[in-house]
């Protein structure tokens, strides 16, 4: 389990980092435009502090693996962690709508790429607490 935890550490971190792009990539400078400006920072903030949740689970996860197998707190931690993202899977079902990525290769793969690493994610955090049981 500790590979495991290691490899979601680093999938979590290179998520973090393509936040990064999020701004250019989906045009915000145009498009948050439209929006009145407490929404733009909201948009702006928000984006800031998932991004950098996530890149302190992967650090945590990528440093401490073994803390987290191996300690109560950290299988506390990880059942956190699972429930966190067994929640963003279930956003990636009722959060975004279909006309999103049906009939679009590019955006259902992607999609399709998205489930997959939230239920893995689930998955290996889940498996950490469950197992202690």
């Amino acid at each position: 389990m500790e590979v495991q935890l290691k490899i979601v550490g680093i999938v979590q971190i290179l998520l973090a980092i393509i936040h990064l792009f999020f701004p250019r990539k989906f045009d915000w400078k145009n498009e948050l435009h439209k929006l009145s400006l407490l929404n733009q920072q909201m948009m702006q903030v928000h984006t800031f502090f998932i991004a950098l949740t996530v890149f302190l689970m992967g650090i945590l996860n990528l440093s401490s693996a073994e803390l987290l197998i191996s300690t109560e707190l950290g299988k506390r931690i990880c059942l956190g962690m699972g429930i966190f993202w067994l929640f963003r899977l279930g956003i990636q079902f009722f959060g975004y709508s279909s006309l999103l990525w049906r009939g679009k290769r590019v955006e259902t793969s992607i999609h399709i790429l998205f489930i997959f690493t939230w239920i893995y994610f689930t998955y290996v955090n889940f498996n950490v607490f469950f197992k202690a049981l």
